[in-house]
């Protein structure tokens, strides 16, 4: 076989990019206007972007709409068609789907409908309109995202009734942060309805952040689905590689600051090792435990080639930087190359940064 017939792409991947495609151009878009607190203004935005679409020619509606709006919302709604709730503020999917316009205006996503609905709850109307070709455009703030709420209840020390999965989310083609000053948001507002400027400016950088994840998934499904293998992403996502031996409050704590400094994630990963002695996995627990305080994401990876595993999973994570912890004094022959060495050289997608061991922590 040539060279060239080795590039060929796969049959079965091109079949599988094209249904994707195919899938994707049949679907309504959905839209996210994702706010950080309430009063942050993320309705009235939604429902202005409503009102210049249909001003640009677009068949839009409004099918559900939170009691009571205010005087602002109201007059923009009034400027466009509506279809009517049920009973105890249900959308009126058989309706909308006989009117199938081209873009619906959706208040209260993690609204939960009553009983007897079709759905459980709002967001899996949202899921339905768009499967049959309806885009939507809805808002909703963090604290009613389901995995952000132990997060936001200890910034804010309130946790919302409704909520929507996380991944929901993450399925929108489009979203953005209604970044209000948090300033803005305190003057005038009762001071028990509101969290401080301190939990405002944290809860706007869950919101940021949220909004980077989604728009990195987005990165990352267009580099799938046309064959480029790049790994960068758009958010800063730090690996610090966990041993017995590593200076991991050094690493761990460098890592932290980066990644809160640029809105990333932050993920720590050991290499198993089934020998390890007793004293060796104690000083391991403890790293762990060290980094799940700081919050990062605990993996444990599989494979007796610890370069291999680290490359692997780097690049599945879409890794941008590796902290690594390497010894100067750790013996290896005129003619050997020790792992991190190895790792270095390969490791061309990602910036590697080096700690050297100190006394077990």
């Amino acid at each position: 076989m040539t060279k060239r017939e080795d590039r060929r792409p796969d049959p079965g991947d091109l079949l599988r990019r094209v249904e994707a495609g195919e899938r994707r151009d049949a679907r309504g878009r959905l839209k996210i206007f994702l706010g950080y607190a309430p009063r942050v203004g993320k309705s009235l935005r939604m429902f202005e972007e409503g009102r210049r679409r249909k001003a640009r020619g677009q068949d839009v509606v409004v099918v559900a709409l939170q009691q009571p709006p205010s005087p602002d919302i109201q007059a923009v709604v009034d400027r466009l068609e509506t279809i009517p709730q049920e009973d105890q503020g249900a959308i009126d999917l058989v309706a909308v789907f006989r009117r199938h316009p081209q873009l619906c205006l959706i208040d209260g996503l993690a609204q939960s409908n009553p009983p007897g609905s079709r759905n459980p709850q709002r967001w899996q109307d949202v899921r339905d309109l768009l499967d049959r070709g309806i885009s939507v455009i809805t808002a909703i703030n963090v604290q009613h995202i389901r995995e952000q709420q132990d997060a936001v209840e200890r910034i804010a020390q309130k946790r919302a009734t409704h909520s929507i999965p996380q991944a929901f989310l993450q399925e929108a083609d489009e979203i953005e942060v209604v970044d209000a000053p948090p300033e803005a948001l305190l003057e005038g507002a009762a001071p028990a309805n509101m969290p401080d400027a301190r939990q405002l400016s944290e809860l706007r950088e869950l919101a940021l952040l949220l909004a980077a994840d989604v728009i990195d998934r987005q990165l990352q499904e267009y580099l799938d689905e046309h064959g480029v293998t790049a790994r960068w992403g758009a958010q800063e996502r730090i690996l610090v590689c966990l041993t017995p031996k590593s200076s991991a409050v050094e690493m761990l704590r460098s890592g932290y600051r980066n990644a809160t400094r640029f809105h990333g994630a932050l993920l720590a990963a050991y290499v198993e090792q089934p020998e390890l002695g007793a004293e060796d996995r104690a000083r391991l627990e403890h790293h762990m435990a060290l980094a799940r305080e700081m919050g990062a994401e605990i993996h444990c990876l599989d494979g007796a080639d610890f370069v291999a595993a680290i490359l692997d999973f780097g690049r599945e994570q879409r890794i941008t930087q590796l902290f690594l912890g390497h010894s100067l004094r750790d013996a290896h022959g005129p003619f050997m190359r020790s792992p991190v060495d190895r790792l270095i050289d390969a490791a061309d997608e990602f910036d590697v940064r080096i700690f050297p061991h100190r006394d077990a922590e």
